[in-house]
């Protein structure tokens, strides 16, 4: 637990580009600024910092992970099959969340490896190892982000365009990736659509061709579309194309 421990600190530690030099909490002063005489923060203060990520976690795991994605298309799915609660928001949330962990697993254990144990074994400060931390998540959210919504959002700000990779604002990446991340998932649910669409018009157009103009489209479509998506085993389908898709 203690590596995502450090993964969400340094997912909260996004939005600032720098760590505050001093600070200040019931008479304590913590010195932050990498001198020689830096005092590393008490236990009473990591504990506030965790409960303070912990809380924000929820937030942090929508904006710079892949959960995103994979919560949209799952829902979208939802829908193609005509039933509202089946499966349970339960369901869809907890299989997004597992499926996001194990897309994130090679960032966690960048992070684990080139943060973290180093941390453990006393030869960087917590502030290097954040610092560390968030070199491999960037570089996950700058993979998955689409040059033309970087311009954007770019633009948007009022700053130049970035040169390099190390130019990008961390403040302009996350609004940036979150854009191409609901673009892509909007891409992937119009193309689970369509079949489940196509079963939608012919069963509708052979009702109609009956006469049977009182019986919903969906008491005869339903059935068919869940058969079909369960000969093709489309939840390992669509699992493969989710995981693939970050790739």
């Amino acid at each position: 637990m203690r590596p995502m421990r450090l993964a969400l600190i340094a997912m909260l530690a996004l939005p600032f580009d720098a760590m505050a030099q001093a600070a200040s909490l019931a008479g304590l002063s913590v010195d932050v600024s990498g001198s020689d005489s830096e005092v590393e923060v008490s236990s009473a203060l990591q504990i506030l910092a965790l409960l303070t990520v912990l809380s924000l976690a929820p937030a942090i795991l929508i904006v710079v992970t892949a959960f995103t994605r994979i919560i949209i298309v799952l829902s979208m799915l939802r829908y193609a099959f005509g039933m509202q609660s089946t499966p349970p928001n339960t369901v869809i949330v907890s299989l997004a969340l597992f499926l996001t962990l194990f897309t994130m697993m090679p960032v966690i254990e960048r992070m684990n490896t080139e943060a973290y144990a180093p941390l453990v074994a006393g030869d960087i400060d917590t502030q290097q190892a954040t610092e560390r931390a968030l070199v491999p998540l960037r570089e996950f959210m700058i993979r998955q982000t689409r040059e033309k919504d970087m311009a954007l959002i770019t633009s948007l700000s009022g700053k130049p365009q970035p040169q390099s990779l190390d130019d990008i604002d961390t403040t302009t990446l996350i609004p940036a990736f979150m854009l191409s991340e609901l673009q892509t998932a909007f891409q992937i649910g119009f193309v689970i659509f369509l079949p489940f669409l196509l079963i939608d018009l012919i069963s509708a157009s052979v009702l109609m061709a009956m006469g049977m103009i009182m019986v919903p489209p969906l008491t005869i479509s339903l059935p068919i579309k869940v058969l079909m998506f369960v000969l093709i085993e489309g939840w390992s389908l669509v699992t493969k194309s989710l995981v693939g898709s970050f790739v």
